[in-house]
Formats: structure tokens, C-alpha cells, sequence
């Protein structure tokens, strides 16, 4: 076997030596970890309370993952737009549970609750408090605010008081107490009574109905869209409306309620059936009785109920089903004697309402 010559081996070994070098790249510098801040900072206000929420952020300024992280300060100031952010008014600590290293697709939610005081609420509809968010590193450093979100300052009434429910034939009636808005104030803000009712073991709300705020102490709302034989919740809340010319019209929820727990018992009869008629057959037919009366409306009707008796009798129900139409045919009747009518509605619960007035007939 021969063997490669000296001169061979370098020509070989250079080219290899000079692709191995091209894959260093220089060093890099050693990374600041300035969080980056974040961008998707939300708030919500109710009553004297404002929620912000964001995400905290997974990556570094200069795009590289982020290994520890120090708390994070809330901004609020009363101006349009925050240079910086001054005197934090509070601050998130960094949690314990969170790791150590993140993974940049990992999004995990921040949120801090925020309590407006009493003075800076205001009946001036241009009134607004700005917040934002800065993330500090380990060293207490950040990289600035995140993007920031204005907050109206409108003042909200008290929630309603005396908050109460009973359940009628029309559905469950609300009513509560409430408080008016100050005699002679400038405000341009209306208020509205609002009541939510979700059923029991169940996260979903729906309005069921709204009051506007007057001079009145006293308030009340049916509820007529229940479903019978369920348990229902219900909350109330003053809200303040601004209506501004050429802009979006705000509004601002107050506190609420303590919750309230209600059965929809059915316990009620249906509408008492009216215009009973009874009218016998002519001469030479098959002798019977024709009863027609005007139909009862309530939408959980089942049916009716027809009751006979004679003269000094008493009456006594003739059909073993509850009849579906608001007419009847009573054949089993004796020639040359009177009869007396009267019939009843029955829900499908049972419940059955009083009879009505009588109606009589002599067989020919």
C-alpha cells in the first residue's frame, strides 16, 4: 500500500482546518436580563376597585429567555401619558411557584387590584387615571413601562340595599332600596339599577332586567323569563352612564350585592277559563251537550277540566284526562233534565285553577 505523501497531507489538512474555524462565531456580549415589557396590560373598574391584568413576560430586551425576574411596579398618575413611573402605587412580588427558567412560548397572567380613593373620584366625565406596569429584574433594573391604559374616574353610587326576591305567578319579582344621586349635582352621568341572574352551579350570567335611578327609595322587577321548578341566583348593581357628544358613552359598575337564592316553585293555578256556553242538540240527532269556552293563555297550560251536576247535586268531573281544546261533548245525558257546567284549567304541574261560572242546558 502506498502511502500519501507529506506534501498530500497538507493539501488536504489546510482546506479542513479553515472550514473548522468558520463555525466560532464572536463572543457575545453577557446579557442585561431587562425583562421586556409587556404589551397587553388591561383594566377593568368596579366601584372604587380597578383590575389590571398582563402577561408577564417569558423573554429578555434583547430577545433571549428570561432567567430570574424581580417584582413588578404599578404606575398610576392623573395625567394622559406616563414618562415614567414615579411612586409606584403598588407592586407585585415575584412568585414563588413561578420557575426558575421560563420557556419563551409560556405565558403565565399577572393581575394586581388597585383601591381608588374616595378623592379622586370625580363627576368631571374628562376625569382619568393612566396606569402601566414595569418589570424589574433581579437587580431591580427594567427595561421601562409597558404599554398603559386609561381609567375613568366618574364617582358610582352604593350598591342597592335591601336586595330581595319572592317568587308569583308572573315570575320572581326583585326589589331593593336605593339611594339617589345628589340633590343638585352637575354631573352628566345617569344611573341604572341592573339585576343578573345565573342558574345555581352555573358560571354563566345573563341581564335580567334594568331600572333607571330616580328620585324614588323603593324598586322593584319581575323576572317573567324564569323556567319553573329551577333554582336561580341574583345579584344587583348601580351603574354610572356618561353619554359624551362624539364619543364612545361609558359606563362604570358599582359594587354589588350579596347574592341572593331563589326556587321557582310552581305552586300557581292557571287563569280561571271564561264565556262557558252549553248548547244541546236538536230534535231527531243523537241526543248531547256542546261546551265551548274562550281558551286560557298561560304558556304551561295542560289542559282543562269539565265539571257536571243536577240541580242540588254535587258536581262531579267528567273527564279522566285533561282536555286539550277548550271545547267538550257530553253524551251521557237523560232526556227532559238540566244540567249545570263549569270547567277548570290545570297547568302541567297539577295546579288547577278555581272553576268557572256555570252554564246549564235542558235535554230535549
Amino acid at each position: 500500500m502506498s502511502r500519501a505523501t507529506p506534501k498530500f497531507l497538507l493539501a488536504v489538512g489546510v482546506p479542513l482546518m479553515f472550514t473548522a474555524c468558520a463555525t466560532v462565531g464572536p463572543p457575545q456580549p453577557p446579557s442585561l436580563e431587562l425583562p421586556k415589557p409587556p404589551l397587553d396590560l388591561r383594566a377593568a373598574r368596579k366601584g372604587d376597585r380597578v383590575t389590571l391584568t398582563w402577561t408577564a413576560p417569558s423573554v429578555t430586551t434583547d430577545r433571549r429567555t428570561l432567567r430570574s425576574v424581580g417584582p413588578t411596579r404599578v404606575c398610576r398618575a392623573l395625567v394622559r401619558e406616563l414618562a415614567q413611573c414615579g411612586i409606584p402605587v403598588g407592586e407585585v412580588a415575584t412568585q414563588p411557584s413561578s420557575p426558575t427558567v421560563q420557556s419563551s412560548r409560556q405565558k403565565i397572567s399577572r393581575s394586581y387590584v388597585d383601591s381608588l380613593p374616595g378623592q379622586l373620584q370625580s363627576d368631571n366625565p374628562s376625569a382619568f387615571a393612566t396606569y402601566a406596569v414595569e418589570v424589574l429584574n433581579a437587580e431591580g433594573r427594567g427595561a421601562g413601562l409597558s404599554n398603559q391604559v386609561r381609567v375613568p374616574l366618574a364617582r358610582t353610587l352604593p350598591p342597592p340595599q335591601d336586595f330581595a326576591a319572592r317568587v308569583t305567578a308572573e315570575g320572581v319579582v326583585l326589589s331593593w332600596t336605593g339611594e339617589a344621586p345628589a340633590a343638585g349635582s352637575a354631573s352628566p352621568a345617569h344611573h341604572v339599577y341592573r339585576v343578573y341572574r345565573r342558574l345555581e352551579d352555573s358560571a354563566a350570567r345573563i341581564l335580567a332586567g334594568e331600572v333607571p335611578v330616580g328620585d324614588e327609595r323603593s324598586y322593584s322587577l319581575t323576572d317573567s323569563s324564569i323556567e319553573w321548578q329551577k333554582t336561580y341566583e341574583y345579584r344587583a348593581e348601580t351603574v354610572t352612564v356618561i353619554a359624551q357628544e362624539g364619543m364612545p358613552e361609558l359606563q362604570i359598575e358599582g359594587e354589588d350585592t350579596p347574592e341572593i337564592k331563589v326556587f321557582a316553585n310552581d305552586v300557581f293555578p292557571p287563569a280561571v277559563p271564561t264565556g262557558l256556553q252549553a248548547v244541546s242538540s236538536g230534535p231527531g240527532q243523537k241526543t248531547f251537550i256542546d261546551l265551548v269556552w274562550a281558551p286560557v293563555a298561560d304558556i304551561d297550560l295542560d289542559g282543562y277540566n269539565v265539571y257536571r251536576h243536577e240541580e242540588g247535586e254535587a258536581a262531579v268531573k267528567l273527564n279522566a284526562q285533561p282536555v286539550k281544546t277548550p271545547a267538550y261533548r257530553d253524551a251521557s245525558l237523560m232526556p227532559g233534565r238540566r244540567y249545570f257546567y263549569s270547567v277548570s284549567a290545570v297547568d302541567v304541574r297539577g295546579n288547577e285553577s278555581s272553576r268557572s261560572e256555570e252554564d246549564s242546558e235542558i235535554v230535549p
